[in-house]
């Protein structure tokens, strides 16, 4: 039996529809990842704004975080489980080495919660911060965790007036805080996963106090 081989131009036609299937299947993939990753980082947080200021010899830090929860977590926002935030900050010489010893290592916790009974909002910083601050929308209160406002950083005494230094700020939702029913569903889904990722900026210097 002998096999008819297709025409030449007809080979050709064939291997450009599937070039052409290809590319717009490529495409298509592409779009839908596209469409994916910023459907993600609408719902994360990110640093609006960060500075630091000098009183009296110390060094205090002001910032403005865009906490926009997932779904998944206002929801239970919604149902009483309460959102604690880990704020991570650290002074770091500007050429440290990744596993040099920051001058400040230090992590916050603030929390909000819903109460159901009141239909009001709670947010305090862990520990022991007596009563918190209430606010009737969750806007609000979301806002207001968000603000940080002269934190003590560091002593001026402690800089080197010849070394540079950097600030690094970074805010995530702290999956460890909660509930333990909750907890490994949190780990294998992304919509626990919320972070700033890391924010740096340059500390300035102001003259030391006499």
């Amino acid at each position: 039996m002998t096999l008819v081989r297709p025409p030449h131009w007809l080979t050709k036609t064939l291997t450009w529809v599937q070039l052409r299937v290809a590319l717009t299947l490529a495409l298509t993939l592409a779009l839908t990842l596209a469409l994916s990753q910023a459907a993600l980082a609408a719902d994360d947080f990110s640093v609006i704004d960060a500075k630091t200021r000098s009183v009296d010899g110390s060094i205090l830090l002001s910032a403005e975080i865009d906490y926009r929860f997932s779904e998944r977590a206002l929801e239970a926002l919604e149902n009483g489980v309460p959102l604690t935030i880990l704020v991570h900050l650290q002074v770091r010489e500007q050429d440290a080495w990744i596993w040099d010893e920051s001058l400040v290592d230090q992590r916050l916790h603030y929390r909000i919660r819903y109460k159901p009974l009141s239909e009001r909002y709670l947010v305090s910083r862990l520990p022991g911060e007596e009563g918190g601050r209430t606010f009737v929308t969750r806007q609000a209160a979301v806002a207001a965790l968000g603000e940080l406002n002269d934190l003590y950083l560091i002593s001026e005494k402690r800089l080197d007036p010849e070394q540079a230094y950097e600030v690094h700020l970074r805010a995530s939702l702290d999956i460890e805080e909660l509930p333990l029913p909750l907890r490994p569903m949190a780990y294998l889904r992304s919509g626990w996963k919320q972070s700033t990722g890391w924010t740096k900026w340059p500390l300035k210097k102001w003259p030391l106090q006499p």
